[in-house]
């Protein structure tokens, strides 16, 4: 929920944010936590309100003529009011931001503002703009937009000879191949998975294989804080993830996933941190009975194995065979009921 810090999700990530009898004061602050939701939204997106003040009860009356206010220096249109629900729109670009008066409360963020910078950054109390060159706001529809490569992706910063476009194809083509495999010789199609976290999620290569070979299951990408910050391409294609560093707990309930995939995940955080946390970590978060592929370099399969048997796993190990991995292994580890 909202409090001090941004939601772990990037700019422009949603059409649609919806929040009922949620009790919030959108007021307070500036208004910080409604423009959290307006950093969220999409060109276009739409905030739906169900809240009792909506019907501008008597005592209630102030409390929504604000909230209409803040709404408005915001630029959002009042589509729909009817009883308790109220529907704005967010601009389709920053006409009106900029046509405002410059003095208008809340302000622009300022120019060195990453509206995509989430991890442990705190809520700021200003507008962040739309992309001059309208990035993320003309999506193509669904499943189109799984397999196109983003307008986002060439605002990705990464260390790369290769262009945004050639990593991103060879991504999916690599990916595809790995379901492709696991279909195979691992009959995933019978495996009966619902909810798969791939946790170095990178383009979103991974869940979007699954959705080709008609896997049905829920994936959170996770885009780890060591590598590049990929997550507006995730969402642009329509997949859903997180932000998150493995050398901290994850955010959810214990046994949450039936299935975790790791590539190359480990031999970048083990120079950061112990990895035999993040194997306990890994090992809250799986279900009795849920399976984690891990493909790495073989120095680091060696030392992970020898700490999920210690965890009580099951595990095999497999040559990982030609392709960008071909010097590493694949470890598939069960968690034993």
């Amino acid at each position: 929920g909202l409090a001090t810090r941004r939601l772990l999700y990037p700019s422009q990530a949603f059409e649609l944010i919806h929040c009922s009898r949620c009790k919030v004061n959108w007021i307070r602050n500036e208004g910080i936590l409604l423009l959290e939701v307006n950093r969220m939204l999409r060109a276009g997106g739409y905030f739906v309100l169900a809240e009792q003040y909506v019907d501008k009860q008597e005592k209630l009356e102030e409390q929504w003529k604000e909230m209409e206010n803040l709404a408005g220096n915001l630029c959002w249109e009042l589509v729909k009011k009817e009883s308790n629900i109220a529907i704005w729109r967010k601009p389709l670009n920053n006409s009106c931001y900029f046509n405002r008066d410059p003095t208008a409360k809340p302000s622009l963020c300022g120019t060195d503002d990453d509206p995509d910078d989430v991890w442990y950054v705190n809520l700021k109390a200003c507008i962040s703009p739309l992309p001059e060159n309208g990035y993320g706001g003309n999506m193509s529809t669904w499943p189109a937009r799984l397999n196109s490569p983003p307008d986002r992706l060439l605002s990705i910063e990464m260390d790369s000879m290769l262009s945004r476009k050639e990593i991103y194809k060879a991504d999916n083509k690599y990916m595809h191949d790995i379901i492709s495999g696991y279909v195979g010789a691992f009959h995933w199609k019978d495996m009966n998975l619902r909810n798969v976290m791939d946790m170095k999620a990178g383009y979103g290569g991974f869940a979007a294989a699954l959705v080709n070979f008609e896997i049905d299951c829920w994936v959170m990408n996770v885009v780890p804080v060591s590598a590049s910050n990929t997550l507006p391409v995730i969402y642009d294609r329509g997949l859903i993830g997180v932000m998150h560093d493995w050398c901290e707990p994850f955010d959810t309930y214990p046994r949450t996933y039936d299935f975790l995939n790791a590539i190359r995940l480990f031999s970048v955080e083990k120079n950061r941190c112990n990895i035999s946390n993040i194997v306990l970590e890994m090992d809250r978060i799986l279900r009795p009975g849920g399976r984690v592929y891990i493909r790495d370099l073989i120095p680091v399969i060696d030392e992970l194995e020898e700490i999920i048997r210690a965890v009580g796993w099951v595990t095999f190990r497999y040559d990982d065979g030609e392709g960008p991995y071909a010097n590493s292994k694949l470890l598939t580890c069960e968690k034993r009921m």
